[in-house]
């Protein structure tokens, strides 16, 4: 391990600063905790896809941009007199060092699991639920399985893969029968809740599965793109299909 320290002073004054009233940037004086939000899960997106391509590069500039998003909200909530980065610092510090007492304490300590559970109900609070504390946050197929977990520790789980994947091909046949666009977009609500389900079941993430499946179709469709040239958009299907076949048997 590199035995400098870590500065984060200057990066500390550069926020203040942004956020001067007097001399600061108009733009970053305007924000506030719910406009920078979308920015944070942005950058969090970004270091995951330095991380799919295996870019340490842009990796590193990535962790740069998120732990700026994080001194930003801190900064805000310094300024609001909740709390400093200080703060933050000391929080994680006491998490980490509470969740792990096999490594900072005694082996009797409770394990992983009940840590969790006894944080998630002090966070809950009067929210008895086993499904209390998933973030509403999340990207709704994360937040899908999320909750499928929680539901599965309970009891409420198939035990059969096979009665799984019966639940996304009656999903699709309701989706195929709805009556009306409010109908068919519930409808399609719930089979891509079966899917993840299913994914589950199969201990596949379904957000990474669809990342993955988004490369893909990006990476063939560019190639039938250079395949074809100009003359792309006004192919037929059958054209565009015929390509899209090619590229597949390629990448073979």
């Amino acid at each position: 391990m590199d035995d400098r320290a870590a500065d984060i002073i200057p990066l500390l004054q550069i926020m203040a600063r942004l956020r001067d009233r007097e001399h600061g940037c108009p733009w970053d004086l305007e924000q506030n905790f719910a406009t920078i939000a979308p920015y944070t899960i942005e950058e969090a997106y970004e270091v995951a896809d330095a991380i799919q391509r295996d870019d340490m590069a842009a990796l590193k500039d990535e962790l740069g941009d998120l732990l700026f998003q994080v001194v930003f909200h801190s900064q805000m909530a310094q300024e609001a007199g909740a709390f400093d980065l200080s703060d933050v610092i000391a929080a994680i510090c006491e998490k980490m060092v509470r969740r792990h007492p096999h490594v900072f304490a005694d082996s009797a300590s409770p394990g992983w699991d009940e840590i969790k559970a006894a944080e998630r109900a002090e966070k809950a609070g009067n929210d008895l639920s086993a499904l209390a504390g998933v973030t509403l946050a999340l990207p709704a197929l994360a937040r899908s399985e999320k909750l499928q977990k929680r539901a599965a520790r309970v009891g409420f789980d198939w035990d059969d893969i096979a009665d799984v994947r019966d639940k996304l091909l009656e999903e699709i046949e309701e989706v195929e029968n709805a009556q009306n666009p409010v109908e068919v977009a519930e409808e399609i609500g719930d089979m891509l809740f079966a899917a993840v389900n299913l994914a589950r079941h199969h201990g596949v993430d379904a957000e990474d599965a669809l990342r993955a499946a988004n490369i893909k179709f990006e990476r063939r469709f560019r190639a039938m793109e250079q395949r074809a040239g100009d003359t792309f958009p006004a192919l037929s299907l059958a054209q565009k299909e015929s390509l899209w076949q090619a590229v597949k048997e390629a990448e073979r």
